[in-house]
Order: structure tokens, then C-alpha cells, then sequence
């Protein structure tokens, strides 16, 4: 059997093309390299998905024998140092000794209207008549909608505990019932502001600034900070899934659990 065609793999190349393409990674601006960061295997039966690069991560990876780990937030950010040492060497020693193929796909996986973690959010919370919202680089990064009938504030929080598993933050300064929200994951705190503008009753993101108290309140808007990476952690997990049903490979989500 030629190598193209073994059964429950895929080649390198494959896959990262399609997933470049499926997630269209060239489009837009980001603070990171999206696509393959790490040469591994050139085939991939055995795939990884976490949400952050980390040593712990790699670890567990090498240990399942993967050929391949995907991310959200990978080991290569503009501004820091191309230096391989320290805890950086250690995190790239891992991959290299294992052969594994590490692949991150950060804003790209945010948008993405099927498997994007907001949309999916945004799915799960009820919304309809989707917008996307909170451009970075001439792309959205986050959902807005409105819910078909209004919700009281507390069924939101309760919802927002449903979908990430974990307590949010909340600053309820909204109206109640709540008729409309955004999503945007992880530190999008400056997005409240957007939000305010397009006169929306809720805003989620995962982090909080000081200030975002005193300007939910002023404004009378709702913000929950449900934790940058409770809110990343379905597209990674969604992804990994969608590339088990089209590629036939084996995936497992490993949850390096960060309260952040």
C-alpha cells in the first residue's frame, strides 16, 4: 500500500493544508505564525489537541506516542525571543524527542463560523441572526446575536456556567431580561467597548481589566469574564473531533486545566 493511502493516517502536508484552508489562515493579521511551528512525522495517525502549548501538553503527548499535537495558543509569538532555551528549549526538546508535529491555529480558530470557539459559544447559549463582531486585522474574532425570547440575568450566568463549566466573573449592570450578546474569547476586555456601541444588553470575553467594572456600569451593560482558557478550550476540542471523522485518525483532547 503506498504511503498516501495507509489506513487511519494522514500525511503531514494534508493536513496542515487543509487545515490552512478550512480555517483560512492567511487571512486577516495575528500575533502569532498559524499552521505547522514544529517538523514531526511526515504521517499522522496518533493526534493530541490542547489548548495551550506547554510543557505538561508535550509531555502527555510523548507518553501517548502521538505524531502530532494541535493548539490554540502555540510556542511562537511576535516579540518574544527566537531563542531556544530555557523553558522554551525545554518545550521544543519534547516535540523533537518525540518526532511530534505541533500545529496552532490562534485567531483563525476563534472566528471560524462552524468550529470557531465562539460561534460555538455562541451556539450554545441560544443565540440566532449571528453577526460577527470585534475585528482584529480586518477579520472578526467574535459572535454577537440575540436570544428568540429574552432571558432573565440569572438564566445567563447559569448558561455561561453550563457552557464552560466554571463560575465567570459577572459585573450584572444590564438590563433584565437580557435580549442580546457578544462573545469574544480570551483577553477581548477592550472589545466591551464595541459592544457598548452596537447598544448590546451582554458582553463575554475570558479575562477583565480593572476598569471594566465602573464602565459596565456606567454603560448598564452585563459582562462576564468566564476565563480566557475555559473560553478556548470547544474549537481546539471541536477541530480535533472534525479531523477524527475526516481523516480516520485517532484524537484525544488532553485538558491542562488553567483557572485564567
Amino acid at each position: 500500500m503506498p504511503e498516501t493511502a495507509v489506513a487511519g493516517t494522514v500525511a503531514r502536508g494534508e493536513l496542515v493544508a487543509y487545515l490552512d484552508a478550512l480555517l483560512e489562515a492567511a487571512k486577516g493579521e495575528d500575533y502569532c505564525p498559524n499552521g505547522l511551528q514544529v517538523e514531526g512525522r511526515a504521517r499522522i495517525r496518533r493526534l493530541v489537541t490542547g489548548v495551550s502549548a506547554c510543557r505538561e501538553l508535550f509531555a502527555a503527548a510523548r507518553e501517548r506516542a502521538a505524531d502530532a499535537v494541535l493548539v490554540h495558543h502555540g510556542i511562537f509569538w511576535k516579540g518574544s525571543s527566537p531563542v531556544l532555551t530555557g523553558i522554551h528549549y525545554a518545550r521544543v526538546r519534547e516535540l523533537v524527542l518525540g518526532e511530534i508535529n505541533l500545529l496552532a491555529y490562534h485567531l483563525p480558530l476563534d472566528r471560524h463560523p462552524e468550529l470557531g470557539n465562539n460561534a460555538l459559544a455562541a451556539r450554545a447559549f441560544g443565540l440566532v441572526d449571528l453577526e460577527p463582531c470585534a475585528y482584529h486585522g480586518g477579520e472578526p474574532t467574535g459572535f454577537s446575536g440575540r436570544f428568540a425570547a429574552p432571558i432573565p440575568a440569572a438564566e445567563l450566568l447559569r448558561r455561561t456556567r453550563e457552557v464552560y463549566g466554571r463560575e465567570p466573573l459577572a459585573f450584572p449592570c444590564g438590563p433584565d431580561p437580557v435580549r442580546t450578546l457578544a462573545v469574544v474569547s480570551g483577553a477581548a476586555q477592550r472589545e466591551l467597548h464595541g459592544a457598548i456601541a452596537a447598544g448590546l444588553d451582554a458582553f463575554l470575553t475570558g479575562e477583565v481589566s480593572e476598569w471594566v467594572m465602573n464602565v459596565a456600569r456606567e454603560a448598564g451593560i452585563h459582562y462576564l469574564a468566564a476565563g480566557h482558557y475555559a473560553t478556548e478550550r470547544l474549537g481546539v476540542r471541536a477541530l480535533g473531533e472534525h479531523l477524527a471523522g475526516r481523516f480516520g485518525i485517532e484524537v484525544e483532547f488532553i485538558d491542562v486545566e488553567n483557572p485564567v
